[in-house]
């Protein structure tokens, strides 16, 4: 086929799903104490649609800003795209990535066990993250061009460590000897452009947990690959706001599972030295001492370190690519009941997953962020106080699921609690997308190093064996459902946390490779439509189960209004500085629920010329942040900080907010807008 043959229609779309900044649990590091107070960088759902030249196949890649997709998440955003589109765009052909982000809000999972540290179902954290995917695919959908797709690779340096090195000198010496470091390096960029040259996006998959912020963050944002995404669109979107233009830039996730952007790796807070050991333990204050290090002085300059070195190598790979990616689009996708799959081993010998549970070291959490209580990593044992609590609180596990799961002790056996829903999903999305020589493997959950390259050596054999070779294959995490964690069978057991929390057992990956090659040959025999499409995931009917404070009406001091200044900014500032100014303020929660895309703060800059203020900064503007702090009796303050660039014109500035307060208008309680205004200021 000639090169005008071999184009595509592409589309790319970008949409806020920020949601509520406010009281709701961010989604990550299962810490309840860890609730949002501000925000530092809006959250976006960014969409690519690659179709055939008679644009009858398709196919639908979005990357969203969020901790995963859940499955409440996905069942809802298809049932939109079914009423928008009918058949068009379905479960095959549709994969809903996370970055995994810690940061952002949580409370819009379906399954009992997400909703003890997200306080329930949330239904405005749910909606507008439902809104933001579905607004960026109609987005996509709706600028449809001819293009062109390029593929290219790198190593990305400095970026990754593995926060569990002594589970992957398990797997076994042989097939380290294969590999230079013990995280996967490479980045993978697919780069989109117009027929007429026009540049339209990229997405870069690669794999670091955004953990650069630590649970010790309140602010809303999307993480270090979140800042790649900003970095990289401020760059092609020359001259607009944040958030806008039409350029969008995706840093989607991948084999992640034990890997860390914290490179200077685990020590002890109260001490100052390594705990880099099996337990990630300290000798006074045991494992909850232990934390890892990002490279910057605190965690917004490690943030903005590690994503600016993704950005780089991002930017260089997509310059210089020069491999097309050519040929027919494909997509398998099936249900699977993941805890009753059996895996043939070889011709003798069958081995099953179990029934979902998870283990002790669960509870201990990771050097990214420490769990609670004084539960260790690497426990096979488990601990009779514990043990003895959750007996009463929720029921024994059965010998059947303990024997499954062997060596983990289990903490909590999820697949047999179902009150008042199950706490944990059976029924779990497998799916691949082949574009050309590119196939995309979404996985739902988070697959460690060596895991990720067992199941993409696998895949790709699979291909070659039925004559499709040379595919790039590549693993998208957090896809679809969450079901934690998917260790190798080595790594498994010495149940450090990823191993605690592979919630199907010793041999979810081995299982989860058989599926994937199933897949894979579908495609490759071009047979999808003979795949058994497999038991269909259940939507609970849940009204609204939350434990968030009801929101109620706010009130200003005595003498004062909504916006007003309670602290004034300084008149003159030099960049590197902070310019900051505190309002009377309400509840950030009321905006979200009034209007999707809220915009809580501006920096203007005075025009001498125009005698008018112009609008340089946005809320989405990593330079600014949001604070918002609650006081008694319904009052609270609302602080705006710009932290002044290198490079910043001087001249006249101020900062305004935007805000919504919440009154009690004769029984109802309406919601009004305000805004306030520091004064102007200089920058020398």
């Amino acid at each position: 086929t000639t090169a005008e043959e071999a184009k595509y229609w592409v589309g790319v779309g970008r949409a806020d799903c920020t949601g509520p900044v406010a009281q709701v649990p961010l989604m990550g590091y299962a810490n309840a104490e860890q609730v949002g107070k501000g925000l530092l960088s809006r959250l976006y759902s960014r969409a690519f649609i690659v179709a055939d030249p008679e644009r009858s196949k398709r196919i639908v890649f979005v990357s969203a800003d969020i901790g995963m997709v859940s499955q409440r998440l996905r069942l809802e955003v298809l049932q939109e795209l079914r009423s928008k589109y009918g058949e068009l765009y379905g479960q095959d052909n549709v994969i809903l990535s996370g970055t995994h982000t810690h940061s952002g809000p949580g409370g819009y999972f379906q399954y009992t066990l997400f909703w003890i540290t997200s306080k329930g179902l949330i239904k405005p954290a749910l909606k507008s993250i439902v809104n933001g995917i579905v607004k960026s695919i109609d987005i996509a959908h709706e600028n449809m061009k001819k293009g062109r797709l390029f593929i290219n690779r790198g190593t990305v340096e400095n970026s990754q460590i593995n926060r569990s090195p002594f589970s992957y000198l398990k797997n076994p010496e042989s097939e380290r000897k294969r590999y230079s470091s013990n995280t996967d390096k490479e980045m993978v960029v697919l780069k989109m452009v117009a027929e007429d040259g026009h540049e339209l996006g990229l997405i870069s998959w690669f794999a670091v947990h955004p953990v650069s912020m630590n649970n010790s963050n309140h602010l809303v944002n999307s993480d270090n690959v979140g800042y790649a995404s900003y970095l990289f669109e401020q760059e092609k979107n020359k001259g607009m706001l944040p958030g806008e233009g039409s350029f969008v830039a995706a840093f989607a996730s991948s084999n992640l599972g034990d890997v860390s952007p914290n490179t200077r790796g685990p020590f002890c807070a109260n001490t100052g030295e390594s705990c880099d050991n099996p337990q990630s333990s300290c000798p006074v204050g045991g494992a909850t001492m232990c934390m890892a290090k990002g490279p910057g002085n605190d965690m917004f300059e490690s943030t903005r370190i590690i994503g600016h070195n993704i950005y780089l190598k991002a930017k260089e790979l997509y310059e210089k690519a020069s491999q097309e990616v050519t040929g027919p689009l494909s997509s398998a996708h099936q249900w699977v009941n993941m805890s009753d799959v059996s895996v043939e081993l070889n011709a003798t010998h069958t081995v099953k997953t179990c029934k979902p549970a998870l283990g002790h070291s669960f509870a201990a959490g990771t050097i990214d962020g420490v769990g609670a209580f004084n539960f260790t990593q690497g426990s096979v044992e488990g601990d009779p106080i514990w043990d003895q609590i959750r007996d009463q609180l929720l029921g024994e596990p059965s010998n059947e699921t303990k024997a499954c799961h062997k060596p983990k002790p289990i903490l909590f056996s999820t697949g047999e609690m179902t009150w008042p829903h199950p706490w944990h999903p059976d029924i779990v999305d497998v799916q691949i997308a082949a574009i050309g020589s590119l196939a995309i493997l979404a996985v739902p959950g988070e697959f460690t190093t060596m895991s990720g390259r067992r199941l993409r050596e696998a895949v790709k054999s699979e291909f070659d064996s039925h004559g499709t070779r040379g595919m790039n294959v590549v693993i998208a995490g957090l896809c679809n459902v969450y079901t934690h964690y998917i260790t190798t069978y080595e790594e498994y057991q010495v149940q450090r946390y990823e191993a605690a929390s592979t919630i199907y057992g010793p041999h979810t990956l081995s299982a989860y490779i058989q599926l994937y090659r199933g897949l894979a040959k579908a495609i490759a025999l071009n047979a999808t439509e003979e795949l058994p499409r497999g038991p269909e995931p259940p939507l609970f009917n849940i009204t609204s189960l939350t434990l968030l404070p009801v929101l109620s009406a706010d009130k200003a001091p005595t003498n004062k209004s909504f916006g007003d200044v309670l602290e004034e900014v300084r008149q003159e500032y030099r960049e590197g500085e902070v310019a900051a100014v505190t309002f009377v303020g309400a509840n950030p929660r009321n905006s979200a629920e009034n209007a999707t895309e809220h915009n809580f703060l501006t920096v203007e800059k005075y025009s001498n010329i125009s005698s008018s203020w112009h609008v340089v900064l946005n809320d989405a503007s990593w330079d600014t942040r949001f604070y918002w702090s609650k006081g008694s009796s319904d009052q609270s303050n609302v602080t705006i900080e710009w932290h002044i660039p290198a490079g910043t014109e001087p001249g006249v500035y101020r900062l305004r907010y935007f805000g919504h307060y919440k009154k009690r208008v004769v029984l109802l309680l309406r919601t009004f807008p305000f805004e306030g205004s520091s004064s102007a200021f200089q920058i020398t």
